[in-house]
């Protein structure tokens, strides 16, 4: 367990949910706030989350507002008698004009961005886009908002991208450590954080549902 920075008004629990794969997800391309659905596979692992999930009470949950998390969300919570709130917050980072771009593609028009991971947004800010500064203050100001809605011993699922999750492991261990992680979030992976007002552990870190594996 990994002691985190950030501390909240409540002690309770949260499941973070990347979405399932879509098309360009599949083809390499930033996605950002291109408003993609879900593909086949997409549902698919949805599903599996689902099932790997459905022990787990959830007494919140919050989506973005970009459909692959909306659609995930609903598939894991299934049945459930729980309210989806929408929060732009959680939305992927604005990536501007590199949207339904390849990272050869946006090297290509960018050099000096060469050698440089993809999945490592705090070295860039995307033309007509978001700096990972900026993420990472309204990640946490989602955070705040949860915790405002929940009581102590909640659990919340929350459906979101992968740079939003990249923000919350710097708001929660800071940069250097979250750097050191060296996490490439799979489509449909879980993250469990628990919080509260003495700080936060990662409990789980990036899991996918067996199903996946053997499908």
């Amino acid at each position: 367990m990994s002691t985190l920075g950030v501390a909240a008004k409540h002690n309770f629990e949260i499941v973070v949910v990347r979405h399932g794969r879509t098309a360009w997800n599949a083809t390499g391309r930033f996605q950002g706030r291109t408003d993609i659905p879900l593909d086949d596979e997409g549902r698919a692992q949805a599903g599996d989350v689902g099932r790997m999930l459905a022990g787990e009470r959830f007494d919140a949950a919050v989506t973005s507002d970009l459909a692959r998390a909306r659609e995930t969300a609903e598939i894991v919570l299934g049945e459930r008698d729980v309210a989806l709130a929408i929060d732009p917050r959680w939305g992927e980072m604005r990536f501007g004009t590199w949207e339904g771009l390849t990272w050869s593609e946006i090297v290509a028009r960018q050099p000096e961005l060469a050698g440089r991971s993809s999945t490592s947004p705090r070295y860039y800010t995307p033309p007509g886009g978001e700096s990972f500064d900026e993420l990472c203050a309204r990640v946490a100001e989602a955070l705040a908002a949860l915790d405002a809605r929940v009581h102590d011993g909640a659990h919340a699922l929350v459906a979101t991208h992968a740079g939003p999750l990249h923000a919350l492991l710097r708001v929660a261990l800071g940069q250097a450590e979250a750097d050191a992680l060296g996490i490439r979030f799979a489509p449909a992976s879980c993250t469990r954080v628990a919080l509260g007002p003495d700080g936060a552990r990662i409990l789980d870190l990036n899991r996918t549902a067996p199903d996946a594996a053997a499908r």
